[in-house]
C-alpha cells in the first residue's frame, strides 16, 4: 500500500489497518483522523507524537495485544489478525533450546507479576536468548523506567508493523 492508498481509506477502514499494527484504540484514532499524509515520514512522525502524547492506559491496551515472547499458543488464537507478523518478529525463538524458552516463560511470568502486562521488546531480528538476556536485565528496573522502555520497544514495532501495511497492498 502506498500512501497514496492509504490516504483514500475510509476513517473506520484505517482505523482497523492502524490497530493491526499498534492496538492503542486512542492512537489508532488519532492517526486516522491525521489522514491525509504527505509521506511516509509524516505518517511515522505523526505516529510518533501521537504514541508519545498517550497515556499509561493507552500503552497497556497497545501491550495487550501482544503474545507473551515465544508463546505460539496465544499467536494461533487471541491474535489472528497479526499472527503472521508477530511470528515473523518472534522468529528468533524457533531455533531456541528448551532451558532458554523455559526461562523466558518463567521470566515472562515473574515480570507479568512484577510488572502488571506482558514483557515487550521489538523482537526482530533478535535470537531467544537475546530476549531473554534482555528480559533479565529489564526485570529490576522500577516501575516508571520500565513503562518508558516498555513504550519505546512498543513503539519500535509499531514502525516495522507500519511498514509492512504500506508493503501489504
Amino acid at each position: 500500500m502506498t500512501i497514496e492508498k492509504l490516504n483514500q481509506l475510509d476513517k473506520n477502514t484505517l482505523k482497523q489497518e492502524l490497530l493491526k499494527c499498534c492496538g492503542a484504540n486512542k492512537w489508532a484514532d488519532n492517526l486516522a483522523n491525521e489522514i491525509p499524509f504527505e509521506s511516509e515520514k509524516d505518517l511515522f512522525d505523526k505516529s510518533d507524537k501521537i504514541w508519545n502524547s498517550l497515556d499509561k492506559e493507552d500503552y497497556l491496551e497497545a501491550f495487550a495485544q501482544h503474545p507473551k515472547i515465544g508463546d505460539i499458543n496465544s499467536l494461533a488464537k487471541k491474535f489472528a489478525n497479526t499472527k503472521g507478523w508477530a511470528e515473523n518478529e518472534q522468529s528468533g525463538v524457533n531455533s531456541a533450546n528448551n532451558l532458554t524458552i523455559q526461562e523466558l516463560a518463567t521470566f515472562n511470568n515473574t515480570y507479568d507479576e512484577k510488572f502488571g502486562y506482558i514483557f515487550i521488546v521489538c523482537a526482530t531480528g533478535k535470537s531467544a536468548q537475546e530476549m531473554l538476556d534482555i528480559l533479565k536485565s529489564r526485570i529490576d528496573n522500577d516501575s516508571e523506567k520500565e513503562l518508558k522502555i516498555a513504550g519505546d520497544e512498543q513503539n519500535k514495532i509499531t514502525k516495522i508493523r507500519l511498514e509492512k501495511l504500506l508493503k501489504s497492498f
